[in-house]
């Protein structure tokens, strides 16, 4: 959309008009929900999270200065209300990694227990370097996402994913002849 139009259009929104309204979300809902959908899939949950960027939006209509381009601003609107939802439902999917560990026989044939299980993993964990040590914790044992992640250690979500891998690879490998001579 050309600058002119671009501030037409915003000065008809800050006006109240609903066709503005209607040719705003037009010409943005596809931007926004594939920005949504990087972050949820295809899912009731990217929707969801687009209609909130859009309430949001019409509700800081009158705060936007126009330093950017407004389907910048949209796009940034779209991925805040992604990482909100994002972290809903981080706090509600929060359970006990003890729950869910599987037992192993050990060397003698008896099996070992979840609290034994446990044990080993934390003493494989503390073997690994601090860089990987930090990774496991904030996305398998604090439930981060990569990109709470990638904020929390100031680097990108690239470089989180590529070490989460390598540090599970290297858990793996300090774990396995633990496990596998238990079974």
């Amino acid at each position: 959309m050309p600058v002119s139009d671009e501030t037409d259009l915003v000065s008809r929104l800050r006006a109240g008009d609903g066709a503005a309204y209607a040719l705003l979300v037009r010409e943005n809902v596809g931007t926004m929900t594939a920005v949504a959908r990087r972050f949820f899939g295809d899912t009731p949950d990217a929707n969801e999270a687009v209609q909130d960027a859009l309430v949001s939006a019409f509700g800081a209509m009158a705060a936007f200065e126009g330093t950017a381009r407004l389907g910048t601003w949209l796009h940034r609107i779209t991925v805040n209300a992604c990482l909100l939802r994002l972290r809903a439902r981080k706090r509600s999917r929060l359970v006990s990694l003890e729950n869910d560990l599987p037992t192993n026989a050990s060397e003698d044939g008896a099996e070992l227990s979840r609290g034994e299980t446990c044990a080993r993993v934390r003493e494989g964990v503390g073997q690994l370097p601090e860089s990987y040590r930090t990774v496991i914790r904030l996305r398998d044992l604090e439930g981060l996402s990569t990109e709470e992640t990638a904020a929390r250690l100031g680097t990108n979500c690239g470089a989180v994913k590529t070490r989460l891998h390598r540090a599970r690879q290297a858990l793996r490998a300090i774990l396995e002849p633990q496990f596998s001579n238990a079974v």
